[in-house]
């Protein structure tokens, strides 16, 4: 390992994982950003969006932390960074402690959101359960009895949530309208979060192969899994392309600036092999993700 952690500050920080949080708002901000092209911004959507999503995220690394540790993931054999469960300074009954705690801190967050933001009754009860699955999806990516994550499901859930669920609702929240051209930027959020999660599989594809754990590079394999990176990377900067033309929006297309720390990203992927090596690129996609769309906003709302 490269971290031993010797505090509970420290393994809580750890288990936190703070580098995927700006991950996290990334759905929000680009959002927003469409909303203030579109004059629909409300700066109280906004925050308390952020809010929630970065409680649900850290409540996401905390189930992940306790699943990992307790399905055999986070073995002795594992080459990430160490796990605050794993190293036995948080315990598991702590752990599922600090998961109900963000669970619920999550879920009333939303409530106050909804409230802000929503005039019906029938809308808000549809964001709720909205709400309710994001928590489950959350919860459940490696912990409880099956977890979809074991299965290989979840980049479909970090597509859908960070992606599609992130960018449509929060407009919805800020406009309570909706545009079938704004699919197209939420695609693009969708697929580099999604390559921030491949990378972190084909770092840990060796520990994920002995625990049973059937993630998309363990099902299809290194070099598939390299290529598969490749395509999410371009493809999100071709639904931008395509946002841009629709929307007729051409400062949107100060995101392709991000376009080269993105591709040399995904050539050190692909060249390196150690898994100490690979996990540099989890924290670089994720900051090139929202450099990406703070570049996007930056040049919608300046340029547009």
């Amino acid at each position: 390992m490269d971290i031993t952690l010797t505090s509970k500050k420290q393994a809580w920080l750890h288990a936190i994982r703070l580098r995927t949080l700006p991950l996290a708002l990334a759905s929000i901000l680009m959002a927003s950003f469409i909303a203030w092209f579109h004059g629909a911004f409300r700066w109280e959507v906004t925050v308390l969006a952020a809010l929630t999503t970065t409680l649900l995220q850290i409540l996401s690394n905390l189930a992940n932390d306790y699943g990992d540790s307790v399905h055999g993931a986070d073995s002795d054999d594992r080459e990430g960074p160490v796990r605050a469960v794993q190293s036995g300074i948080i315990q598991p009954s702590e752990m599922k402690n600090a998961m109900i705690l963000l669970g619920v801190s999550s879920f009333l967050c939303g409530i106050v959101l909804l409230y802000v933001a929503l005039e019906s009754w029938l809308l808000f009860f549809t964001f709720i359960g909205i709400g309710l699955l994001s928590i489950f999806a959350a919860i459940n990516y490696t912990s409880g009895s099956n977890p979809y994550g074991y299965m290989g499901l979840g980049d479909i859930s970090v597509f859908l949530f960070f992606g599609l669920v992130g960018v449509l609702g929060t407009y919805f929240l800020h406009s309570l309208d909706f545009s079938s051209t704004l699919v197209l930027p939420a695609l693009s959020l969708g697929f580099f979060s999604t390559a921030v999660l491949n990378i972190n599989n084909i770092r840990d594809i060796e520990s994920d192969q002995k625990a049973g754990k059937k993630s998309v590079p363990v099902r299809i394999g290194r070099k598939a899994a390299i290529r598969y990176n490749w395509a999410l990377i371009i493809l999100g900067n071709v639904s931008l392309l395509l946002f841009s033309w629709l929307e007729n929006a051409p400062g949107a297309l100060v995101a392709l600036l991000v376009l080269p720390l993105m591709a040399d990203i995904g050539k050190n992927v692909q060249r390196k092999t150690r898994s100490s090596e690979l996990d540099p690129y989890l924290k670089k996609m994720a900051i090139s993700t929202l450099l990406w769309v703070l570049a996007f906003g930056v040049g919608l709302v300046s340029f547009s």
